[in-house]
């Protein structure tokens, strides 16, 4: 195997399961799903090539305090047409060249890769953790509609018994065609509204499934998990500052801007160094031979061997401002580098104020909507019992219905969005993401 297959094997099996069958669950869990797409994510892949890639250019920036050796000779034919004569020459060196200085551009070219090479793990990381976060939101919202399935089968279930129930009414002769017509209408609605959830379900499935690059034929079906409510507490929020901090020292994205800062450091040298004079050092063995000599071809290579010795110091003097020019974009470039930093963090306090906001706000609507949910529940209940006294009329007992199912479906939504402001909160505070 050659060194680049070899590099390119390192990279692919260097985490397990990559390369090989992997182990299909019969159920996903959360943590196997990120596991999954640990081992088999293409971006994630890619993104490791590229830091091998890196390293790479780490060590030929190492490798340029080397010196060069290499072998020449040079073959040739002259025809002397007037004195209908010709000779062959041939010429054999040895020659050597070592760069001694360059104004410190290749040492500032080794700390310029090996800060590259951070990035590039940074950015590994980086891969990592949007695997992490996206695979979250794709697995709260499946396990949103499969509750959402139950509220719809359980609300089918009682629109079929209100029907029936109704259909008894109308035989006996106390409850009219018309109002029948409604219990049945609302049967279909529900009817309806299963269908729709049921489909919702498996569209989300579909989506984290093509989210782990699964094939068509991989059976996909999650655990049978549903997220307890203790997590959804006011009280177990960290502080929002410390949140902050934490995030500031450890998400890669905040890391690599304070490197892309650096990096930007190093080029400005690199361009500086244009400005330097530069110092070789050449050294060379050489011989030849030519067919006009009478010697013979052994005695003419070792009478023409020589050695050759030689320094060359460069002084740049007009460069047409190739050195100026490198140097004030660098200088640029490090501006807008810092901006970017800058903007990092602007973008990551927003983000975790909202998370803040949002996590408050769908807790109290959660502890709220249990409320509204019991009471709506005990209307329809009471509702009921009125209807089948004759004291409501068909009318009220629907909406009593329709308003349980609301309520219902409007805590389920208020729930997953809470876990996950919740989970993502964690998440900055630099807490391994669990589910359950």
């Amino acid at each position: 195997m050659n060194v680049r297959n070899l590099i390119i094997a390192s990279v692919l099996f260097a985490t397990p399961g990559i390369g090989a069958a992997d182990t299909i669950p019969d159920t996903w869990s959360y943590r196997e799903c990120v596991d999954y797409a640990y081992s088999n994510n293409i971006s994630l892949k890619k993104q490791l090539l590229t830091q091998q890639s890196g390293i790479i250019n780490t060590e030929a920036a190492n490798a340029e305090w080397l010196p060069t050796l290499n072998f020449a000779t040079t073959h040739g034919y002259t025809n002397y047409a007037k004195e209908g004569s010709n000779s062959y020459t041939g010429t054999y060196g040895l020659n050597a060249s070592w760069n001694v200085w360059d104004g410190g551009r290749r040492t500032s070219n080794i700390d310029l890769n090996k800060v590259q090479n951070r990035i590039d793990s940074y950015s590994v990381e980086a891969v990592r953790n949007n695997l992490e976060t996206t695979i979250l939101k794709y697995y709260l919202n499946i396990l949103y509609n499969r509750e959402a399935v139950t509220i719809a089968e359980n609300a089918l279930e009682l629109s079929k018994a209100q029907l029936d129930r109704a259909n008894e009414l109308m035989n006996v002769g106390k409850l009219s065609r018309v109002d029948y017509s409604q219990f049945e209408s609302q049967y279909l609605s529900d009817n309806s509204s299963l269908v729709t959830a049921r489909g919702q379900l498996q569209s989300s499935l579909t989506d984290l499934k093509q989210m782990l690059q699964l094939s068509l034929d991989t059976r996909f079906e999650l655990d049978d998990f549903i997220p307890s409510d203790d997590i959804i507490n006011v009280e177990s929020l960290p502080d929002m500052l410390d949140v902050y901090d934490t995030a500031l020292n450890w998400l890669p994205e905040i890391i690599n801007g304070q490197l892309k800062s650096q990096l930007q450091d190093y080029n400005i040298k690199i361009a500086r160094s244009g400005y330097m004079p530069t110092i070789s050092l050449n050294a060379g063995i050489g011989t030849g031979t030519n067919s006009s000599d009478p010697s013979k071809w052994g005695e003419q290579m070792g009478n023409k061997l020589n050695e050759q010795v030689s320094v060359t110091l460069s002084v740049p003097i007009i460069d047409q401002k190739s050195a100026s020019t490198k140097t004030r974009l660098a200088q640029i470039d490090k501006l807008n580098a810092d901006l970017d930093y800058r903007q990092l963090q602007i973008d990551l306090s927003k983000t975790i104020e909202s998370l803040f906001v949002d996590a408050n706000n769908y807790i109290a609507q959660y502890n709220s909507g249990k409320m509204q949910v019991q009471s709506a529940a005990l209307t329809e209940e009471l509702t009921t019992e009125k209807f089948n006294l004759g004291l409501v009329n068909t009318v009220e007992l629907l909406t009593a219905h329709t308003n349980l199912l609301s309520a219902r479906m409007q805590l389920l939504q208020s729930k997953y969005l809470a876990i996950l402001s919740i989970k993502m909160i964690n998440f900055y505070q630099h807490n391994l993401i669990t589910l359950p």
